[in-house]
C-alpha cells in the first residue's frame, strides 16, 4: 500500500483488500492487453485490425449498459465482480492454450476481446458502486484518488512486464494473468457485504433508465462525464502505440511495454498526490484545465520522434488525466444514492468505454484514413476544441468550487 495514503485508509482492512484487488485485476487487464495488440498486429499486420479490436470490445458496453447496473444494485456486488474476474481468467486461459498449440487467429482474438468486453462491461459499475460502501463518506474522495493508485501501479508495471515476457512468447504473458485474476477474485470474495438493502425490484425499463434519467438530471455530472467521452475519444492514441513503437520510435515489444506504461507514471504520481491532498476548490476549473493539457501532451506526442520525449509526454498525459478522473468518480458517487450507484455507474462506464475503447477504433480508422502521426496531432486539437466548448455549454461546472457538499459536512462532522 503506498505510503502517502492517509493512514485511516491504510489501516481500513476492507479498504486495503479492495485495493489489492484492483491491483491484480487491472494488471491481468494490461498484460492481456498489450500481448492481444502486439499478437494480433503480427498476425495481420494492419493498423486498422487495432481500432476494430477496441471497437469489439466495446460493443457489449452499449449492449449491456441497463443490465450492468441493475445487476450492481440488485446482487450481491462481491460475487459479481468475482464471477467477472474469473471469466476474464477463462479468457486468459484460453489465449494460453491457443498459444501452446499455435491457433490463435484473428477471429478468435475478435471474439475473445468481445467477451472480455462483456466481463468489463459489468464488473467497472460493480465495483465503482461497491467502494462507497466500505469506507467513510468523509474519506471518499481520498479512496478514489487511492483506488486509481492501485490500477495505475499495475498499469506501470504490467504492461512492461507483458512487453518483456512476451518476447520469449505469447504464453509467457497469457499464463500469469490467470492467477492475477484467480487472487483478484479471492480478494473479492472477502469483503464485508453491503450494508443497504439489495434493491429487489424486477429489471422493469424504468428501472433500467432510472440512471440515465438522474445524470440528465444533474448538469454538472453530465458535463464531467461527456467531457471525458468526447475529449479523450478524440485524444486517445493508445491503439496506435504498437504503430509507434515499430514504425516511428523503431523499438520493440519491450519500448512498446514502456509506451503503455508511462501514462500510468504520470497518473500513479498525481493520485497519491490526491490520495493525500484531495482537490477541495475550484474543482471544476482545476478539471477543465487538466483536460487541457491532455490535449497538449497529446499533440507533443503525435509530433515526437523520440523515444523518450514520447514517453515524457505520455507521463504528462496521464497525470493530467488522472485529475479529471478523481473528481469526476468522487462527485458522481457521492451524490448518487446507493441503491442507484449500479445503474449510474454503468451509464458513467459507457462514457468512459466510450471514450477509451471506441476511442482506439476511431484513432486505428483516422490513421487508416491520414496516417498516423496526422490522426494523433488531430486528435489532441479536438479535445482543445472541445474543452473550450465544453466550458460554454457547462458554465455551472467550469465555475464548480466544491467536490460535494457531503463530503464537506463529512469534513466538518470529523472536526
Amino acid at each position: 500500500m503506498p505510503t502517502q495514503t492517509p493512514a485511516a485508509l491504510r489501516h481500513h482492512r476492507p479498504f486495503v483488500a479492495f485495493w489489492f484487488a484492483r491491483v491484480f485485476t487491472a494488471s491481468g487487464f494490461q498484460m492481456l492487453t498489450v500481448a492481444i495488440g502486439w499478437n494480433l498486429y503480427q498476425l495481420t499486420g494492419n493498423v486498422l485490425d487495432l481500432g476494430l479490436v477496441g471497437l469489439v470490445e466495446f460493443a457489449p458496453r452499449v449492449l449491456f449498459m441497463l443490465h450492468t447496473g441493475h445487476v450492481a444494485d440488485r446482487y450481491d456486488r462481491r460475487k459479481v465482480a468475482a464471477i467477472c474476474q474469473t471469466l476474464q481468467a477463462l479468457i486468459a486461459l484460453a489465449l494460453a492454450i491457443g498459444s501452446v498449440t499455435d491457433s490463435v487467429t484473428r477471429e478468435m482474438i475478435f471474439i475473445l476481446a468481445f467477451l472480455l468486453g462483456a466481463s468489463r462491461s459489468f464488473e467497472m459499475p460493480t465495483t465503482q458502486a461497491l467502494l462507497p460502501s466500505i469506507v467513510p463518506t468523509a474519506l471518499f474522495p481520498r479512496a478514489v484518488a487511492a483506488a486509481q493508485s492501485a490500477q495505475q501501479s499495475a498499469t506501470i508495471v504490467a504492461p512492461a512486464v507483458g512487453g518483456f515476457l512476451y518476447a520469449f512468447g505469447s504464453i509467457w504473458v497469457y499464463g500469469p494473468t490467470v492467477l492475477l485474476y484467480v487472487i483478484a477474485c479471492c480478494l473479492m470474495l472477502n469483503l464485508p457485504a453491503r450494508q443497504t438493502p439489495l434493491n429487489k425490484g424486477k429489471a422493469t425499463l424504468d428501472s433500467l433508465l432510472a440512471g440515465i434519467r438522474f445524470i440528465r438530471s444533474r448538469p454538472d455530472i453530465l458535463g464531467a462525464i461527456s467531457l471525458d467521452l468526447f475529449a479523450v475519444l478524440l485524444g486517445g492514441a493508445t491503439a496506435l502505440l504498437p504503430v509507434f513503437a515499430k514504425d516511428i520510435l523503431l523499438t520493440g515489444p519491450w519500448g512498446l511495454g514502456l509506451l503503455r506504461s508511462a501514462p500510468a507514471v504520470g497518473a500513479l504520481g498525481m493520485s497519491l498526490f490526491l490520495a493525500r491532498y484531495a482537490v477541495e476548490r475550484n474543482v471544476g476549473r482545476t478539471m477543465f484545465t487538466a483536460v487541457g493539457i491532455f490535449g497538449v501532451a497529446t499533440i507533443a506526442f503525435g509530433l515526437s520522434t523520440s523515444f523518450w520525449f514520447s514517453l515524457a509526454t505520455l507521463v504528462v498525459l496521464g497525470a493530467a488525466d488522472m485529475i479529471s478522473m478523481v473528481i469526476r468518480g468522487s462527485f458522481v458517487q457521492l451524490e448518487t444514492p446507493d441503491d442507484m450507484r449500479g445503474r449510474v455507474s454503468a451509464v458513467n462506464g459507457l462514457f468512459i468505454g466510450a471514450s477509451n475503447q471506441l476511442g482506439e477504433f476511431e484513432s486505428g480508422l483516422t490513421a487508416h484514413w491520414l496516417g498516423t502521426v496526422p490522426a494523433v496531432v488531430l486528435g489532441g486539437v479536438g479535445t482543445l476544441a472541445i474543452t473550450g466548448l465544453w466550458i460554454k455549454l457547462f458554465p455551472g461546472l467550469a465555475k464548480r468550487d466544491r467536490m460535494s457538499e457531503i463530503v464537506a459536512e463529512a469534513e466538518k462532522a470529523t472536526v
